[in-house]
């Protein structure tokens, strides 16, 4: 990727970056465990891109 990024994509980096938190301990302890991570948290910057 090159060094120098569009505005509009280092946006969309930072966004996904915010989305990439855990679910809360107290969603975990409410489902028994059920809901331990959400989608977007899973995101690894080595295996999966964001669309452009």
């Amino acid at each position: 990727m090159a060094r120098n990024k569009p505005l509009a994509y280092k946006l969309r980096l930072q966004k996904a970056g915010k989305q990439k938190k855990s679910v809360p301990a107290w969603i975990i302890a409410k489902t028994q465990g059920g809901v331990r991570w959400s989608p977007k948290s899973r995101r690894n910057w080595r295996r999966r891109k964001l669309r452009a």
